[in-house]
């Protein structure tokens, strides 16, 4: 008998970065996300599929259970194996009926949106995992991946959230966020993945000292932006938003750096130089980015649970 679990993908609008040190995030699930097929398998093995959205295998391999079980396990030269491998041992490790209990498994994930777009591979699949074995997602997490845990909030709600880091304790809020100018609003793809996890240690290693200060703003603009009620208003928020993480990572924004001379406001979303930034604009600036070389825009309706 098949098991399938899902969850969503995710974008982060606000406090990324200093999420990590207790910033109010406004995260957004995503229409688009992945799931997770698991059916008996014999052998004492894991075969394992992964199919990116257009159906084609993007992975295929077999983890042997003595590879989870054995910490000294020689690893192989794939790195996707490795980091599969990686976080089959963590979640053995939080339930090792995982192993016990079964003759083997092949597992079967499915991507809803082109794997190199960045709406959250790695945390979806994290979550489904963590569903399948009954874990803690956010230990899976932490002892895999790391980071702040708000796309696996993200995967597990079906509106935005408020997510907050509060002295360990993780407060998650599902609220509403559908302004009157959604129309307004274009989520364009940047051609190119970036790395959370590289991106995570690059903030730690130049945090600033005035880190309570700058929460302070953050939170102040994620509340603006929530309550905004015209375009205006939050493309005000959306350029203090940039202006503040600028100062900290010593980056350029991304419209000083691609878009100079767009007329809209734009803002990054998540890690800072990949994935999506999320674009204002009276009507459709599809034409203004594939000019640009960028060709995947989506407007927020098509994109936003």
């Amino acid at each position: 008998m098949n098991q399938r679990f899902y969850s969503n993908g995710k974008l982060l609008l606000t406090a990324e970065y200093i999420v990590l040190d207790g910033a109010t995030a406004l995260a957004l699930p995503t229409k688009f996300g992945q799931d997770l097929i698991v059916t008996k398998g014999t052998g004492s093995e894991i075969r394992w599929i992964s199919k990116d959205a257009d159906k084609s295998i993007w992975f295929e391999g077999t983890i042997p259970f003595d590879a989870i079980t054995n910490p000294n396990y020689v690893q192989r030269t794939d790195s996707v194996e490795n980091t599969l491998l990686e976080i089959m041992r963590e979640a053995y490790l939080l339930n090792p009926n995982l192993i016990r209990d079964a003759d083997g498994y092949t597992i079967e994930t499915n991507l809803t949106f082109p794997k190199h777009w960045g709406l959250g591979t790695s945390s979806t699949l994290i979550n489904n995992i963590a569903q399948w074995l009954q874990i803690d997602p956010f230990k899976l997490l932490e002892n895999s991946f790391g980071g702040s845990g708000y796309d696996i909030a993200s995967a597990q709600h079906d509106s935005p959230i408020l997510y907050t880091l509060d002295k360990g304790n993780r407060i998650i809020r599902p609220l509403e966020f559908n302004p009157k100018f959604a129309h307004d609003l274009y989520f364009v793809y940047l051609n190119k993945k970036q790395s959370s996890k590289g991106a995570i240690a690059s903030y730690y290693n130049n945090k600033p000292v005035n880190i309570g200060d700058i929460i302070a703003e953050s939170n102040q603009i994620t509340q603006a932006i929530l309550r905004a009620t015209h375009i205006g208003t939050l493309e005000i928020a959306m350029q203090r938003h940039e202006n503040l993480i600028s100062s900290i990572l010593e980056m350029e924004t991304v419209k000083e750096a691609l878009f100079p001379d767009f007329p809209g406001a734009i803002k990054s979303l998540g890690a800072w130089g990949g994935d999506f930034i999320l674009a204002t604009a009276p009507s459709d600036p599809s034409r203004y980015f594939i000019d640009r070389g960028f060709t995947t825009v989506i407007p927020f309706s098509k994109m936003v649970l």
